[in-house]
């Protein structure tokens, strides 16, 4: 099934969609101009093919489909995604992945400011968002569960593969970074870890599954090149309330 976008405003796009994804089976939208909520709350018997560039807000409440999307995104990606994979042959703008409960997120190049702010887990139920090249400030922010990957591909010198404030509330999950930080300039309630065996599993499972997604030759990266951060406590403001 194909679908041109050209000339749609974003609300008949989505019904467009909506009616095609209540068949089983994969859907090409050609023509995407930022048209927002691409993709919200679509369930597992759905694939969309997006060319262009994908809007903000799309992918929020998603449920099980999978977005691949050829050209870049904007900002709220993924906002309270709860399960399925968002796979991103460009980069994205700010808060990615906000309140994310489930789901994979790979973004093949950049991703700005506040990516993963309040994600969370539940049990077997682990986010995953992962960046090629950098993220901007204030990465993690107050996350409570998933994992957020960070391969610092192609930097220039002087790039830093996070931004400034990043893990700044973190009371839960983990953050993998490979390339250099100003840690610094962290956020005061994480500290960096050394790598178990499951982290070793988990990057090199990540890496392997980026690789494929876009055709990346990771040959060359070491899975001890990776930084683990990770919060000092699960309640990094408990002394600033009464009772506590």
């Amino acid at each position: 099934m194909e679908l041109s976008a050209a000339n749609l405003y974003f609300g008949e796009l989505n019904k467009k969609i909506r009616e095609l994804a209540a068949r089983t089976g994969e859907i090409t939208i050609k023509d995407v101009c930022g048209q927002r909520y691409i993709g919200c709350g679509l369930k597992d018997n759905t694939k969309l093919n997006i060319y262009g560039t994908l809007g903000n807000d799309s992918a929020c409440y998603m449920d099980g489909a999978t977005l691949e999307v050829f050209g870049n995104a904007q900002d709220g990606i993924g906002n309270t995604m709860n399960d399925g994979k968002l796979v991103i042959h460009g980069s994205c703008g700010d808060i990615i992945g906000y309140a994310m409960r489930g789901g994979q997120i790979f973004i093949e190049g950049y991703a700005g400011y506040r990516v993963g702010i309040h994600m969370k887990e539940y049990m077997d139920k682990i986010p995953e968002i992962v960046i090629g090249n950098k993220a901007g400030d204030f990465l993690g922010e107050y996350m409570a569960g998933g994992r957020v990957v960070v391969l610092g591909l192609g930097l220039k010198e002087g790039e830093q593969a996070a931004g400034k404030f990043f893990g700044t509330g973190m009371h839960g999950g983990r953050m993998y970074i490979r390339g250099p930080v100003q840690e610094a300039m962290m956020g005061k309630e994480i500290s960096s870890a050394p790598l178990d065996a499951d982290d070793e599993a988990f990057l090199n499972k990540t890496t392997a599954d980026y690789a494929a997604y876009f055709g990346a030759d990771l040959s060359g990266i070491k899975v001890g090149e990776f930084v683990k951060y990770q919060p000092k406590s699960k309640r990094p403001y408990g002394d600033m309330y009464i009772g506590n």
